[in-house]
């Protein structure tokens, strides 16, 4: 097999796990929180694995098996097929890489609205808590989506060290009157299944050529958070033709644009918890807070 750290270490998980036909291991790169790889195997299709090399306390890989199950029988969503999950390890079918051209993010923009429409739900939160990367993402129910955001979304993370270390007390308070005004600054809509993850390198395609998600941190939740990230994770120019179908098709005011930054302060939040090197998230974050810290 190719020998790297990553394959080395992925292939003993395999072998652990009774996969023992594997020929050989192909790291592979865009996740930020795990090692991950593509297992040639000697008397079955290739699969997809993924594994911590220090394993978080928890349930990580069973709760992300259970949202990928969600989003395609509750949803409708194309995932890839669940082969194990266990404390270890996941493994998981194999996917294609996205296909460039617009037509592609249209067919996005249906799934994602269609996900979206057809999963309403009367509370907010999920049956258990799961994973934002290495952080448990917590989803106690709740009947109000302002509260719920603003406990379980956005303060949650004050008191991570590296948020913390990068945000001063000016900011901390900006934070807190931001999550007073929550009801002022976005729309009371309803509750549906969300992805909760989907940044640009989740979206995969079907050997079809169909829309694909992995990776998921599911909960019922506003259904902008899922956009929020999309438009904010450096999405390619023809994915200008998905922002304007899924309008189209969920029926979004003009306004929606505007709101994006406050509803990604939650991804923003949970990237500056968990890496030193944030990608800018800090500096996102500190922008967005600016207007909330003169407000009496």
């Amino acid at each position: 097999m190719k020998v790297t750290h990553s394959a080395t270490f992925l292939f003993g998980c395999l072998q652990r796990a009774g996969i023992r036909d594997v020929v050989a291991v192909e790291p592979v790169t865009g996740g930020l929180a795990a090692l991950a790889g593509i297992a040639t195997r000697r008397d079955a299709p290739p699969v997809f694995v993924k594994a911590f090399a220090d394993t978080p306390d928890g349930d990580v890989f069973a709760a992300e098996a259970d949202g990928l199950t969600a989003l395609r029988e509750l949803g409708g969503v194309a995932t890839p097929d669940v082969i194990r999950a266990d404390r270890e390890l996941l493994v998981l079918s194999v996917l294609r890489p996205r296909p460039s051209g617009a037509d592609f993010w249209e067919r996005l923009a249906h799934t994602l609205a269609g996900l979206h429409r057809s999963t309403i739900h009367p509370r907010f939160g999920w049956h258990r808590d799961n994973w934002l990367g290495r952080r448990r993402q917590i989803n106690t129910w709740s009947e109000n989506g302002f509260a719920f955001f603003a406990e379980h979304r956005l303060l949650r993370w004050l008191g991570q060290p590296r948020v913390e270390a990068a945000l001063d007390a000016g900011d901390r308070a900006a934070l807190e009157r931001l999550c007073q005004r929550l009801p002022d600054l976005l729309p009371d809509r309803p509750a549906c299944l969300t992805h909760g993850d989907l940044w640009t390198q989740n979206v995969l395609a079907t050997q079809d050529g169909s829309p694909a998600l992995i990776d998921p941190a599911v909960s019922y939740m506003w259904a902008e958070v899922d956009l929020a990230h999309v438009w904010s994770t450096s999405p390619p120019p023809e994915a200008a033709r998905f922002f304007a179908r899924y309008a189209e098709l969920t029926s979004l005011d003009d306004g929606w644009p505007a709101r994006m930054p406050i509803i990604q302060l939650r991804q923003h939040l949970a990237v500056l918890a968990q890496f030193d090197d944030d990608w800018g998230a800090a500096e996102q974050i500190r922008t967005t807070l600016a207007p909330f810290r003169t407000l009496s």
